[in-house]
């Protein structure tokens, strides 16, 4: 009969899992949903719009937060009942499932745990990503898009609610540009270690035979704030460019000129948005944007910590901070945390998770330092 005792790593588990859910303070967290619930009761909360989806999404995340909890603590308290049923049954089956499971709650309780150390002043909101091709020619532009493909699939692993914003398309292979809005609780916090500068080696499909390209994206990664509106741009610092909205190759999207590119005279900062169907609504939301950037320029000039937040992102050689190789060895790396990956093609395909937690782990060393 077998003996299966794996005490050791459950309490283990249940040790790293009471440090996170003091961290959490889940009885807050139980108050604010209570407060947050009352407030959406209301009758006239609608009346205001602005103030309801506020209140609306404010809401939904802290019930996330705490299912998310809840649940691991539900599946520690099945996890011993089903060891003790793998003794009972004393059968490989059994204790397969049960170690299984054992591996599965120590990466969820490990993603739980780094998830407690975004404790940034804008770790909580959601993200906006841009990425944009940089040097390499067409080789550089189909890397950006393998880029939007592979967070667009982390984010769908995660369920997590996505908006493309706007997306330029190349002549040749690939995307120039694109942003997308990443609408989930700790979405800025998680995504922001991946913001800087990546790196593609590869044989070029696109060039000579056998000859090896190296190309390189920027990845930029804000948080979307309420506070935006407060941002006053003046309209003589704006200029507002109107066009068609198009897809691949140029194909028209709609007849009419609905997209729009703001540009901010006095940084530079241009934003282009083509998602929405009136031209309106495009102004609006890359408004939006801008206005984010532009208070994100404010705090990191008045605190004097302008790499934190932004930096300047070259997309080029020097300062790139993830490597992808897909020739010979086939890895990718990055080089501030050197976690690694000899799978580039899951990598690829939205499996990023290791990367962001060592690069949580590496920032929140830094800061300590």
């Amino acid at each position: 009969m077998l003996e299966y005792d794996p005490s050791a790593e459950i309490q283990a588990l249940r040790t790293t899992f009471a440090n996170i859910r003091e961290v959490v303070d889940v009885d807050s967290l139980r108050a604010e949903i209570a407060r947050l619930e009352a407030e959406a009761s209301e009758p006239g909360l609608w009346d205001d719009t602005a103030n309801a989806q506020r209140v609306t999404s404010a809401l939904s995340h802290a019930q996330s937060a705490l299912a998310r909890v809840e649940s691991v603590e539900r599946r520690l308290d099945d996890l011993e009942v089903l060891v003790e049923l793998a003794n009972e049954m004393g059968d490989e089956d059994s204790v397969s499932e049960a170690r299984k499971e054992i591996t599965d709650l120590e990466k969820v309780i490990g993603d739980l745990e780094v998830k407690t150390l975004l404790d940034g002043e804008y770790d909580d909101r959601s993200a906006v990503v841009t990425i944009r091709s940089g040097a390499g020619g067409d080789d550089a532009t189909d890397f950006a898009e393998m880029l939007m493909r592979m967070y667009l699939r982390w984010a769908e692993r995660n369920k997590y609610p996505v908006k493309v914003l706007d997306t330029s398309y190349a002549e040749g292979a690939g995307i120039k540009s694109t942003t997308f809005e990443v609408d989930a609780p700790y979405a800025y916090g998680v995504l922001s270690v991946e913001a800087g500068t990546h790196r593609l080696a590869r044989i070029s499909p696109f060039g000579s035979a056998d000859k090896r390209q190296t190309s390189f994206a920027a990845v930029e990664v804000i948080p979307v704030m309420e506070e935006a509106v407060e941002v006053e741009i003046p309209e003589g610092d704006l200029r507002v460019d109107v066009f068609r909205s198009s897809g691949p190759g140029g194909q028209s999207v709609n007849t009419t000129d609905s997209a729009v590119r703001l540009t901010h005279l006095p940084t530079g900062i241009v934003v282009s948005m083509q998602n929405e169907k009136s031209q309106i609504q495009n102004r609006a939301a890359a408004m939006r944007v801008l206005q984010t950037r532009l208070l994100l320029l404010q705090k990191e000039e008045e605190a004097a910590k302008k790499k934190e937040l932004a930096g300047t992102i070259t997309a080029s050689w020097g300062d790139q901070m993830r490597s992808y190789f897909l020739y010979g060895q086939q890895l990718v790396k990055d080089l501030r945390t050197g976690h690694e990956s000899g799978n580039p093609a899951t990598v690829f395909d939205g499996d990023i998770d290791g990367f962001i937690n060592a690069g949580i782990r590496w920032r929140k060393r830094k800061t300590d330092d």
